[in-house]
């Protein structure tokens, strides 16, 4: 299957579930339930309102730079591990498998950031020959579309009870699983800038504890598509960020798994009360793409 007729595969298997809301459908299988990605969650807990723009009025957004590079530089990294060659590579001397790894990316706009990354890959080759450990360097998943259904108990968040527990149905497609032995290491890729913070720590955690969900939750079916046996699960996960050289590969927090899950229940509040209020903050408020119908906005900006 070419990368076209990926797209439209995953694009289709996307379309049998909805964001929008049908609690009468939570408990036929026959029928759309609510959708849930990583992207969609993300944007609640940033603003309740933009979600509401974006993912159930469908309202339009700007196609960013920022967009289009993480775009074109996923599927270069997609198409590295698709394309590389572990036996050509295996006996090659360290100049070689670097040259290598970067005639394995395109020419385009993004040389710099795919000389970073084949660097960085080629270290990773030679440290796992050097290991042994060469049948763990390509990732067992490489940009994969996952797909579960959880069941969210009415009572898991205290400050917002839900009427009735709910099923939902998780999407998101993976930048890369790697495995050591039974233990699944998500890796999520990242074109921008990495900074220093406990917030972006704890956001990070929480993109990969949705994959956690996603992988640990999935059906049979979806395992044994991609090779899952029953004893193997995430037990770490970690995020690179090649525009910075910064890499952070840590255990699992089950903290943050549970803080995901109580991030659901409070989308799930927001659908049956009908509330999606903004959260407005000037400084990244002017980037947004609704700003110009977001009464918070217009009602700070006009008094």
């Amino acid at each position: 299957m070419n990368t076209d007729e990926k797209y439209e595969a995953v694009i289709k298997a996307m379309d049998d579930y909805t964001y929008q809301w049908h609690p009468e459908n939570a408990l036929d299988p026959s029928k759309p339930i609510l959708k849930i990605t990583k992207s969609s969650l993300g944007a609640f807990k940033w603003c309740a309102n933009k979600y509401k723009f974006s993912y159930i009025e469908r309202l339009p957004q700007d196609q960013t730079e920022a967009m289009r590079k993480g775009t074109i530089v996923h599927n270069a990294r997609e198409d590295f591990f698709n394309d590389f060659d572990i036996s050509k590579a295996e006996n090659m001397s360290s100049g070689e498998i670097l040259e290598y790894c970067n005639s394995l990316f395109p020419v385009d706009d993004y040389m710099d950031m795919y000389m970073t990354i084949a660097s960085f890959e080629a270290q990773r080759f030679i440290d796992a020959r050097d290991e042994g450990k060469l049948d763990e360097f390509i990732p067992i998943i490489n940009e994969e579309c996952f797909d579960c259904e959880i069941v969210i108990p009415h009572d898991l968040h205290p400050d917002f009870n839900l009427a009735r527990d709910y099923k939902v149905h998780l999407q998101g497609i993976i930048d890369r699983v790697f495995n050591e032995g039974n233990n699944l290491i998500p890796m999520e890729l990242k074109t921008g800038l990495w900074k220093e913070s406990s917030y972006k720590y704890t956001s990070m955690r929480k993109e990969m504890a949705f994959y956690e969900i996603l992988i640990n939750n999935s059906t049979q079916e979806v395992r044994e598509k991609f090779g899952l046996t029953e004893d193997m699960k995430v037990t770490h996960w970690g995020w690179y960020y090649p525009a910075s050289n910064f890499i952070h590969v840590e255990p699992l927090k089950k903290v943050t798994i549970r803080s995901v899950m109580k991030n659901i229940a409070e989308l799930i509040k927001a659908y049956e009360d009908n509330l999606f209020l903004p959260k407005y903050w000037a400084k990244t408020c002017a980037h947004c793409s609704y700003f110009g119908i977001c009464e918070a906005a217009t009602e700070d900006t006009w008094g």
